[in-house]
């Protein structure tokens, strides 16, 4: 059944394709291992593999929006999703390490495309539906996350081969994909949703460097600042409570999980806050507790308060990405379709190049300086957002 904007139809299908991502993007953890034995791989070559993955998503980002604009969101979300669900199993089938490398390269720029093609699909919804929603599309994306790193594992566990698993995993995206494509906004019903503000926007920029602005960067560059700290926990987190707290490393997981759960947690119940306090109190005092929780984690000799600080980093870092990518799709003059994928671009390069610098600056240095550098960077989030907001309301004020 066609949806012309149905908005309550759509930001049901629009949860379950964020789900759909977290899942597919997560389901290939589990089989690093599978892969890294099978092709007789060294940590050298598996991380050069492992950026190939990254390098696609880059790559595709910008190239999604294009997509997006002319097509429509729920068009390139149907393919490229369907593309990443025939790839899923392919990852544990490769005979060799340069068809692995293409793989993962095409398996990366199909989820890259889809996180870029949703989050669009959920400004387009968000502004219909009138509150807030983004958080709870990224607490979705967290929650698939979770499910899909435990999920595959879980099945390997019940008997099933590896292959057989991932197989599951993926019917499960494709049923789910072509359930809830009709059910997501179609082109037109996305123009006129992000149209409703257009007389406020003014005309919209249109051109290769549209995407240039004061705001579309400083979102950009803040949520490479929040993306980071989110790959830093993921790279780094198990390494510190090893190395500076002495955990066992069967164990030492415990840190990323006590980021990764509070943060679903907190995305979940994010459009009620954002609702309730307004998304430039949720920026900043998520900011401030997301600072404070780094600290905490580096300078408390406890294993009991690190891991309370990692969880601190995790609610207060949870709602900052999402009120950005809504300011973003209100952005004067730079169209939603070209805002969104400039900022998602700069945003996850954050997350898969972010743990490479700290790595450099705990090599100079060590590894705690390294996480104060990110409480240091969301820090300047929070008070640069403040100052944004502030100059922001004066120059409304005088206009």
């Amino acid at each position: 059944m066609e949806n012309g904007g149905n908005i309550k139809v759509a930001r049901r299908a629009t949860q379950a394709i964020f789900l759909v991502c977290g899942l597919a993007l997560s389901s290939w953890a589990p089989m690093v291992p599978f892969a890294k034995e099978r092709l007789e791989l060294n940590d050298a070559n598996l991380g050069m593999l492992l950026l190939l993955f990254g390098f696609g998503a880059i790559v595709m980002m910008p190239v999604s929006g294009i997509l997006s604009h002319r097509f429509g969101t729920r068009i390139v979300i149907l393919i490229s999703g369907l593309l990443a669900a025939f790839v899923l199993p392919l990852l544990l089938l490769m005979p060799d390490i340069w068809s692995m490398a293409v793989s993962l390269f095409i398996f990366g720029a199909a989820v890259g495309t889809v996180d870029v093609a949703m989050n669009s699909q959920g400004v387009a919804v968000e502004h219909g539906y009138g509150k807030p929603i983004m958080s709870s599309l990224h607490g979705l994306f967290s929650v698939g996350g979770l499910c899909g790193s435990l999920g595959l594992g879980f099945l390997i566990k019940l008997g099933l081969p590896p292959l057989a698993a991932a197989l599951t995993i993926s019917l499960l995206l494709i049923v789910l994909l072509i359930i809830k494509f009709y059910q997501l906004l179609n082109k037109e019903s996305e123009k006129q949703q992000l149209g409703v503000k257009k007389k406020e926007v003014g005309s919209p920029r249109t051109g290769r460097f549209s995407w240039i602005s004061g705001g579309v960067l400083f979102l950009g560059a803040a949520c490479f600042a929040v993306f980071m700290s989110e790959g830093a926990m993921l790279d780094w987190s198990a390494v510190f409570l090893t190395e500076n707290r002495k955990v066992d490393p069967e164990i030492a997981g415990i840190g990323y999980a006590s980021f990764s759960i509070t943060m679903a947690a907190m995305r979940l119940l994010g459009d009620k806050l954002v609702s309730r306090l307004s998304g430039k109190t949720v920026v900043i005092g998520g900011g401030l507790i997301a600072t404070a929780g780094i600290v905490l984690a580096v300078f408390s000799p406890y294993l009991a308060t690190t891991l309370l600080g990692f969880a601190l980093l995790g609610i207060g870092a949870a709602n900052i990405v999402p009120v950005f990518f809504s300011e973003g799709s209100r952005l004067h003059k730079v169209p939603a379709s070209i805002a969104i994928p400039a900022i998602s671009t700069m945003g996850y390069a954050g997350q898969l190049a972010g743990p490479a610098l700290l790595g450099f600056i705990a090599f100079r240095f060590s590894l705690s300086y390294a996480l104060l550098f990110i409480g240091l960077l969301i820090f300047l989030v929070a008070i640069g957002y403040a100052f944004r907001s502030t100059s922001k309301n004066t120059a409304d004020n005088k206009s």
